[in-house]
């Protein structure tokens, strides 16, 4: 009669520690890994203790752990990425566009007056092709010679060529100051014409070629 008795104490003793100070967590019912109250029931809660650590049942294992209970043990979920802001364009890069000109086309032979159809291939081939530009930085115009003459003479006569071409640029409206003028004389031979020829008529025509001007265009391509 008295182990009864004391029996009966006993668990009404384990249980009143149970009740006693308890808070509780919700967790899912098919976990068997916590002491549940209401089990079976919808959103029964994980008991816990007066510390208020929750109570584990023998079947617990790591993997079943819960955020409420042992959050160390669970896997945080991975921060939102956040996107990167768009990079910037990378602004246009300058392009530069040689276009050569035959003096002949321009200029009679040993002269610096821009011929007629001379003006109407600067219209054509440089003036019409500055649409193209965006942005436009520069417009460079060199005069170059054959051989023949002295260097001082052809010096002058390429100088004379170039700005011939600049004033017809700035007529057509090519804004001036965008325009430089260089005149190299018969410095810059053309590579691989090579002229032997012992009569003049012969030898001047053969040199054609390297008595030319040279128009560089620099700036920014209209976007297509």
């Amino acid at each position: 009669m008295k182990l009864r008795v004391l029996a009966g104490v006993l668990s009404g003793f384990v249980a009143a520690s149970l009740c006693t100070g308890l808070a509780v967590a919700q967790a899912d019912p098919k976990n068997s890994g916590y002491v549940l109250d209401n089990a079976g029931k919808p959103n029964p809660n994980v008991v816990r203790s007066g510390t208020n650590l929750c109570w584990r049942t023998g079947f617990w294992t790591p993997a079943m752990a819960i955020a409420e209970c042992d959050p160390d043990l669970v896997k945080k979920p991975e921060p939102p990425k956040v996107a990167e802001p768009p990079k910037p364009a990378e602004p246009a890069k300058p392009q530069v566009k040689k276009i050569t000109l035959s003096s002949k086309a321009l200029f009679d032979f040993d002269k610096a007056v821009l011929k007629p159809e001379g003006k109407k291939a600067l219209d054509t081939e440089v003036v019409a092709r500055l649409k193209e530009v965006q942005k436009l930085e520069l417009v460079l115009v060199t005069g170059h010679t054959d051989r023949l003459g002295s260097q001082a003479y052809n010096q002058k006569l390429s100088e004379k060529r170039a700005n011939a071409v600049k004033d017809h640029l700035a007529a057509a409206g090519v804004p001036k100051d965008k325009i430089e003028t260089l005149g190299m004389g018969k410095t810059q031979p053309v590579p691989g014409v090579k002229c032997d020829q012992t009569k003049r008529k012969e030898l001047i025509a053969c040199l054609q070629p390297h008595r030319r001007v040279e128009v560089e265009v620099k700036g920014e391509a209209v976007p297509k």
